[in-house]
């Protein structure tokens, strides 16, 4: 079988057609970890005129060289200050609230002491000192956050004070996640066989899903009987927007899925690609519709489920990335295990700015080992041109925790 390589299968997948207009309005307070649908424009300036940014006194700059300066009165944050500050006077102003008209400075409380109803200057600041001019943070017309952005807390926070109460977001695709497979038990499942495993593939991609913003339905474990498997690929993809199923893609006698993919109508864009882990892998399209059959092994699945369903998620979501990569050091030897395209596990670390990555504590072996997942790790990305790597290559690297 002839091997698509990494680039091009990633090429096909970025030309694929996917719907990504579907949109929703969600109020301001549940909009988080969604993804924006349009871009967030100022419609006003911040601050919208001239502010306070500490308690003072709203003065002229020139008459700082004063002995003596009138206070008129105070101006409480929140007070929409009409009166207009002439030579010799200056009005008590309080952090957050409007300059006076005519006033230039702002010179802080500690700076002077009060007699009677003047201040007294002891030590000077500079013009404009302590005031937040027009459109210090933004003016009307920027573009605060752009569309595909995922909604955190500061993103919701510039929000209120734009006071949007509701927010356009994309609508979350729905992913159907199935594990196939008679050697596997789903959860809670009782078997007196050895010989069976615990499915964790269904769990762990609907994690990964859910953190990338899709929706994702659990259909468990199907055992390895054609029927079956047909009939629950056609009630996943009544439902679903992506199908991503694991197991049965290699040859054996029981991998069916391959088979049984382009009899649900589905037009294979790609059988087997150049990686590894993952080269059995298959993305078949049905209408506007994606079917991702990815290797039965954890962690085999996991990686091909990153580098190929968070690119369809991403796109669904209109978002312009499905994850980072990061250029990164090697802080130890490689020794590539083969001419494809590896996605090999690793320690990430960041040092005055710089990554770098060693493989301490990560086990070599099959494509089952999932713990190589845990902890701070990412993906180093080795090319099919690649040998082995010395200390201090530069190499490129998924991050893990960046959906």
């Amino acid at each position: 079988m002839k091997l698509l390589s990494y680039e091009t299968s990633q090429n096909m997948l970025n030309l694929l057609d996917v719907e990504h207009t579907r949109k929703e309005n969600v109020p301001l307070s549940s909009s988080l970890g969604r993804i924006l649908a349009e871009d967030i424009v100022a419609v006003h300036s911040d601050p919208q005129f001239p502010t306070a940014s500490m308690d003072g006194y709203a003065v002229i700059h020139s008459d700082l060289q004063e002995l003596n300066i009138k206070i008129l009165g105070t101006n409480p944050a929140g007070n929409n200050e009409q009166r207009v500050i002439r030579s010799g006077e200056c009005i008590k102003t309080f952090t957050g609230s409007k300059m006076p008209e005519g006033s230039d400075t702002l010179i802080q409380i500690e700076n002077v002491s009060v007699e009677e109803d003047t201040i007294v200057i002891h030590e000077t600041v500079p013009k404009g000192s302590s005031v937040r001019p027009v459109g210090e943070g933004y003016k009307a017309g920027d573009t605060l956050i752009k569309k595909g952005t995922k909604i955190g807390f500061a993103q919701i926070g510039v929000m209120a004070a734009l006071n949007i109460v509701m927010v356009k977001v994309a609508l979350k695709p729905r992913v159907a996640v199935i594990s196939t497979g008679s050697e596997i038990l789903d959860l809670g499942v009782h078997s007196d066989n050895p010989a069976q495993i615990r499915s964790s593939n269904n769990y762990t991609l609907a994690a990964l899903f859910e953190s990338a913003g899709a929706e994702v339905i659990q259909l468990g474990v199907v055992g390895d009987d054609k029927d079956s498997i047909m009939k629950t690929f056609q009630n996943a993809l009544a439902c679903a927007d992506i199908l991503v199923s694991t197991g049965g893609v290699s040859v054996g006698d029981y991998d069916f899925v391959k088979d049984i993919v382009p009899r649900l109508g589905a037009e294979v864009v790609y059988k087997g690609v150049a990686i590894k882990p993952g080269k059995h892998i298959l993305l078949a399209q049905k209408s506007e519709k994606f079917v991702l059959a990815l290797p039965g092994f954890a962690y085999s699945s996991t990686v091909t489920a990153v580098l190929y369903a968070l690119p369809l998620i991403a796109k669904m979501l209109g978002k312009e990335d499905a994850y980072k990569t990061v250029e990164a050091k090697l802080a130890q030897d490689f020794k590539k295990r083969s001419t494809l395209t590896e996605f090999t596990a690793c320690n990430i670390v960041l040092e005055e700015g710089e990554y770098f990555v060693d493989f301490k504590g990560k086990k070599v072996g099959s494509s089952a080992i999932l713990t190589n997942l845990l902890h701070n790790s990412g993906l180093m990305i080795s090319a099919e041109e690649d040998n082995n790597l010395p200390e201090g290559t530069s190499v490129n690297v998924i991050l893990l925790d960046s959906f």
